[in-house]
C-alpha cells in the first residue's frame, strides 16, 4: 500500500492477522523493507508485521523538501502509517541505521510502543570499514562452524530513486540527541549486537543508559545481523517478546 504523508508517498507492506500483536520495522542503512522478508515469513501469523521505506529510499518517493530528511519527520511518518492502519501500539524492531531512527521514534512517541528491539545499535559515529571487516571475519567463523550462509533477500538494497538515498540516510547526522533519547526510554528494550560488530561498545553504552534494557551479544555475528543471521535474530526477538508479554 502507499500512504501520503507531508508531501511524500510512503511505500508500506502489511502482513499477518489484524488481531495479532503488531511489529513495526525500521530498515538498516541503504536497505529497503525487503531486508525483512525472511523475518516476516518466520514470524508467521503470530504477528501483524508493518514495514515501510523511509522517504527517499526503496519504493517511497523522495521528500517534498530536503529539510524533511530528519529523524523527527520519519517519526511523524511512522505514526501516520500506524494511524492509517488503526494500530495504536506496536512492538518495534530495527537494525543498524534503523536503530537510530527507531530510538528517536521511541523517544518522541513512547505511547505507541510496547517493546523495543534495537539490533546493531550505535549512538556514536559509524566505522564503516571496521563494520565490513568484522562481518567478513564473522562469516569466516560461521563457515568454519558449519553454520548455513543466508543469501540476502532480492531487492534488499534496490531503490526507485537512488539519488535520494544518501540525503535520506544523512538524517542521523542532523542533531538529534540519541544519548538523551536512550536515557529517557520508557519501555522494555532489547539491544542485540554481534561480537564482531564494531558497534558493540556503543551498544553496551546504550544498554547501560536505558532505564530498562537488556544486552544480548550474538556470537560470531558481524554488522548487519538480521541479514547475516536471520535465524538467530528471529529467535532472540521471539524470546524477548515471550519473556516480556
Amino acid at each position: 500500500m502507499r500512504i501520503e504523508v507531508d508531501g511524500a508517498t510512503l511505500y508500506v507492506e502489511v502482513a499477518g492477522d489484524p488481531e495479532a500483536p503488531a511489529v513495526l520495522f525500521w530498515n538498516g542503512g541503504g536497505c529497503t523493507l525487503r531486508m525483512w522478508d525472511r523475518i516476516v515469513e518466520w514470524l508467521g501469523s503470530g504477528y501483524r508485521t508493518v514495514r515501510f521505506d523511509v522517504r527517499g529510499t526503496g519504493q517511497s518517493s523522495p521528500a517534498a523538501d530536503p529539510s524533511q530528511y530528519t529523524l523527527e519527520q520519519y517519526a511523524v511518518d511512522a505514526v501516520a502509517i500506524l494511524d492509517a492502519l488503526e494500530i495504536e501500539r506496536s512492538h518495534v524492531w530495527s537494525m543498524a541505521w534503523g536503530s537510530r531512527a527507531a530510538l528517536a521514534y521511541a523517544a518522541l512517541h513512547p505511547e505507541r510502543i510496547d517493546l523495543l528491539a534495537l539490533y546493531d545499535a550505535a549512538i556514536d559515529p559509524p566505522d564503516v570499514p571496521a563494520q565490513r571487516e568484522g562481518s567478513r571475519e564473522a562469516v569466516r567463523k560461521q563457515e568454519a562452524a558449519g553454520i548455513k550462509r543466508f543469501e540476502r533477500p532480492a531487492g534488499w538494497h534496490e531503490h526507485a530513486n537512488p539519488d535520494s538515498v544518501r540525503p535520506a540516510m544523512q538524517a542521523i547526522s542532523r542533531g538529534f540527541d540519541l544519548a538523551a533519547a536512550a536515557r529517557g526510554l520508557a519501555m522494555k528494550t532489547l539491544v542485540a549486537t554481534g561480537d564482531h560488530d564494531p558497534n558493540l561498545p556503543s551498544s553496551r553504552d546504550l544498554a547501560a543508559m536505558a532505564p530498562d534494557a537488556e544486552l544480548v551479544v550474538m556470537e560470531n555475528v558481524g554488522h548487519g545481523s538480521v541479514l547475516q543471521r536471520p535465524d538467530l535474530a528471529t529467535a532472540i526477538f521471539a524470546d524477548f517478546v515471550e519473556a516480556n508479554t
